[in-house]
């Protein structure tokens, strides 16, 4: 029997992941990155504060203002979340009061574009969204 390396181990491994199985961890991933202010920090730090769609670093206060409606507790455990992730990551710079920015990792980068496509869908098609809703309770 052949030993497999490590880069084959993990190849195996992931040819195995499978969210349609109650026991595959991707279903877990799916369910953290489809909650809201997941969703929505990643767009914003994916398309920055300007809107140009050019990932960049964002302080703390930008993205809550960004982010209408988050909390502080919400905002700091999704971000402390995705840093664990590595989808996010957090840099410190020891000034008076301390300045702490969040962007995106390469591998949020690479989740980004979903993200964002998902938000335009959101935004393009709540109309028509809202028309169906308001048929149905008639």
């Amino acid at each position: 029997m052949a030993t497999l390396t490590a880069s084959e181990k993990r190849a195996q491994s992931k040819a195995k992941y499978n969210a349609f199985l109650a026991v595959c961890p991707s279903q877990k991933l799916l369910d953290r990155i489809s909650a809201k202010w997941v969703t929505l920090i990643l767009a914003a730090l994916g398309s920055g504060p300007d809107c140009t769609g050019v990932p960049t670093a964002m302080r703390y206060s930008e993205l809550s203002r960004t982010l209408a409606g988050v909390s502080p507790k919400m905002l700091t455990q999704t971000l402390r979340s995705l840093e664990a992730d590595g989808l996010v990551s957090r840099t410190a710079v020891p000034t008076v009061p301390v300045t702490v920015t969040y962007e995106l990792t390469e591998l949020g980068i690479s989740l980004q574009q979903t993200i964002r496509g998902l938000k335009s869908w959101a935004e393009a098609h709540m109309n028509e969204v809202l028309t169906n809703r308001q048929r149905s309770l008639d």
